[in-house]
């Protein structure tokens, strides 16, 4: 017994320090936020939006150049339709028979039947 006591003397144990935890360094992954591919189809679809926007844009500009022109129209429509008016009112007014006499003995012309030729009609 006495050698078994000698050898666990002699067993040098290691001095106990309290261990330290091992400061980590943050660890960077390498995740991008999107894919390459991700990339691509992102830029596609932006430009299928903006050319879509820009249809839509070219439209509505279309649209309200046609809307003006056809007020236009309108407006001159409308002009040459009370012109239309106020000459057929005159042509109505100026060939009145009293009117066409006065005119005929002003310049002379006096009815005489004799003076009228009949012709046959085809």
């Amino acid at each position: 017994m006495a050698l078994r006591n000698h050898q666990s003397q002699t067993y040098i144990s290691r001095p106990s320090f309290p261990e330290q935890p091992q400061i980590q360094k943050p660890t960077r992954k390498n995740k991008k936020l999107l894919s390459k591919g991700e990339k691509i189809l992102l830029i596609c679809l932006l430009t299928v939006v903006t050319i879509f926007a820009l249809m839509i844009i070219q439209t509505q500009a279309a649209v309200r150049a046609t809307t003006t022109d056809i007020s236009l129209i309108e407006k001159q429509i409308d002009t040459t339709s009370k012109e239309n008016t106020d000459l057929s009112i005159q042509v109505s007014e100026l060939s009145t028979y009293e009117r066409i006499w006065k005119k005929a003995e002003e310049l002379g012309l006096k009815l005489n039947e004799q003076n009228v030729k009949v012709v046959p009609g085809q």
